[in-house]
């Protein structure tokens, strides 16, 4: 089942062509990568999914609804049902981790006050956070555990779909490979289907199941990364020189 169909979008800023008639499917149940070499549109891709950003033609469905014809109260249902974690958190400095976690909930969801603190405590408990951690402000906690915050606020409305945009950028080997790990558990515990950029190879080689490698302003290759040495791309042939 596809969760996501992306067909011949096209992306420009003025006169700049960013992407050229892409084309890719996410599946259900899949932690899917967008890949490609800096400036090829990656996070400009994964916003366009989330409707922050337009783009000029073509089509994008998300959960059967194609995101540039939606009306105001199906664009809301949509993000109901997705969550996104921002590359660097994309926490709010002034309020607490639980009133960051509970604010999606204070926003779409008609819950009292005691059954929003239970769902906040949850979250927290899913993404590896202590409770005594709920009380602290951004400014208080590691990149790490800001990390963790903000997928715990992406969780909050149980989601469907998941997108990471660089989820373990800034953290140091162990925690990212910690974080890794976790989303790996989530996608399992949760049902999610997990869309996600990234340039860390060992987050590539441990997480994804299939791969969308934007080069050029196209998709040069879509599929596992089984058969990512036959791809005749020069990002692709010096990116996983390593692994090849």
């Amino acid at each position: 089942m596809a969760m996501i169909k992306v067909r011949d979008v096209v992306t420009a800023f003025g006169n700049r062509i960013i992407h050229d008639k892409l084309n890719l499917t996410v599946k259900k149940g899949e932690i899917y990568g967008l890949l490609g070499p800096s400036g090829c549109g990656k996070t400009t891709l994964l916003r366009e999914m989330v409707m922050l950003q337009p783009f000029q033609s073509g089509s994008i469905e998300v959960l059967g609804k194609k995101v540039e014809s939606l009306r105001e109260r199906e664009a809301q249902w949509l993000r109901r049902h997705w969550g996104v974690l921002f590359q660097f958190g994309a926490l709010f400095s002034s309020l607490t981790i639980a009133e960051n976690i509970a604010l999606p909930l204070q926003e779409y969801a008609q819950l009292s006050p005691a059954m929003i603190e239970e769902i906040v405590a949850f979250k927290l408990s899913i993404v590896g956070l202590k409770q005594s951690d709920a009380s602290l402000y951004p400014s208080e906690i590691s990149g790490g555990m800001k990390k963790k915050a903000g997928l715990a606020r992406a969780l909050a409305m149980d989601p469907t779909l998941l997108f990471l945009d660089e989820p373990t950028s800034g953290l140091d080997p162990i925690s990212a490979r910690e974080f890794d790990a976790l989303i790996l558990k989530l996608r399992d515990m949760l049902g999610l289907t997990v869309v996600m950029v990234t340039h860390d190879l060992s987050s590539i080689y441990d997480t994804l199941d299939r791969v969308a490698i934007i080069d050029e302003k196209k998709i040069v290759y879509e599929g596992s990364l089984d058969d990512i040495a036959s791809v005749q791309s020069e990002f692709v042939q010096t990116f996983f020189k390593e692994r090849l």
